[in-house]
């Protein structure tokens, strides 16, 4: 039976394991309005679980998934020249 380590990732710092580290927060700091938006979109689909869709939840989804594709598209453009961030093609 072979055993399985778990691999470090490279950007992130060895720690203790209580705390994160300041660049592990900076980068949650960048994330946070992609993050808002996904929490937004999920919440619009788990109201939708036990019910048929309404013309005003279509939209309300709609919108939402837009945020999460507007979120992501500014967290990629703003995070092209940070180290760790997305490789530019």
């Amino acid at each position: 039976m072979k055993h399985m380590k778990a691999r470090q990732v490279a950007d992130t710092a060895i720690t203790d394991g209580r705390e994160p580290t300041g660049a592990e927060l900076d980068a949650i700091e960048r994330e946070m309005p992609l993050i808002a938006a996904e929490v937004e979109l999920l919440d619009a689909q788990i109201g939708l679980l036990d019910r048929a869709a309404t013309a005003l939840d279509e939209r309300r989804i709609r919108r939402a998934r837009n945020r999460v594709l507007a979120a992501r598209r500014d967290l990629t453009n703003r995070t092209a020249g940070v180290p760790g961030g997305p490789a530019v093609a």
